[in-house]
């Protein structure tokens, strides 16, 4: 696994670079022909940036570091998701709804949560027909994110472990209170009809 890890953190950071350069060129072309060209730059840096967050997935990883766990507002976590993913689900003509009413404090790394909720908003809108749900609720003394679509589902339970699952699974682990664990679950039994992403922390 960590040089399949370092594999991947070499490849990463050279199509970092290479989107920097592209970033270079669309402002060289705007100023050249007078036109803007905000949509390009702006998925060109949320990808720089979500590149950045997968290395720094991949340093806690292959170091085995402790996450940077604070106290973090968990309305204000689905928020930040929804707002950098609203707009390009919406030109796809999907709606993204919101379900987050805790307003409390749960220990957790920030980028890293968000970066796998992140994805997992994305992966949905892959899919799904007309909807994404993002929702978070207490279960015990567990918190549950969870992001759900109204697409066909998982061909398969439980669906085949590719790369970015198998990260996701190991970075969720690394979420460890009073002795309990972090953990990830894909299936299929969704309110909306579709595939269910369901991230457990303590």
């Amino acid at each position: 696994m960590d040089k399949l890890l370092d594999i991947l953190a070499s490849g990463i950071h050279d199509a970092k670079n290479q989107m920097f350069v592209a970033e270079s060129l669309i402002a060289a072309t705007e100023a050249q022909h007078g036109i803007s060209l905000g949509e390009a730059r702006y998925a060109i840096e949320a990808a720089a940036d979500r590149l950045s967050r997968t290395l720094a997935a991949y340093r806690l990883l292959r170091h085995s570091a402790t996450p940077a766990v604070t106290p973090v507002i968990v309305s204000d976590l689905c928020a930040e998701v929804a707002l950098a993913q609203k707009s390009h689900l919406a030109r796809q003509n999907i709606e993204l709804t919101v379900d987050c009413p805790l307003a409390d404090e749960w220990p957790l790394d920030r980028d890293l949560v968000g970066d796998m909720l992140n994805n997992a908003v994305q992966n949905a809108g892959r899919f799904a027909r007309r909807a994404v749900l993002l929702s978070a609720r207490r279960d015990g003394d567990g918190l549950v994110l969870a992001v759900e679509d109204d697409g066909p589902g998982f061909a398969s339970l439980p669906p085949a472990a590719g790369v970015g699952l198998t990260v996701a699974e190991r970075l969720a682990l690394l979420h460890v209170r009073q002795g309990r664990q972090g953990s990830l679950r894909l299936d299929n039994s969704a309110s909306l009809g579709g595939a269910r992403f369901e991230l457990r922390l303590p």
